[in-house]
């Protein structure tokens, strides 16, 4: 699932500011929390895909 990979890389790629915003960096803190709003937006894509996949095999 091609939205699932996507999802992984947002993650790989935040790990970095997320370490940084912990150390007091407000900047990266920032990305991190866009980061992580993707996160729960591409999750919530990925969460309907499934329910249309179930759908369809009704």
């Amino acid at each position: 699932m091609e939205s699932y990979e996507r999802l992984k890389a947002i993650i790989a790629e935040a790990e970095e500011d997320i370490a940084k915003a912990e150390g007091g960096n407000k900047a990266a803190g920032t990305r991190a929390r866009k980061s992580l709003q993707d996160v729960r937006n591409l999750a919530q894509d990925i969460r309907k895909e499934i329910l249309e996949l179930r759908d369809q095999n009704d």
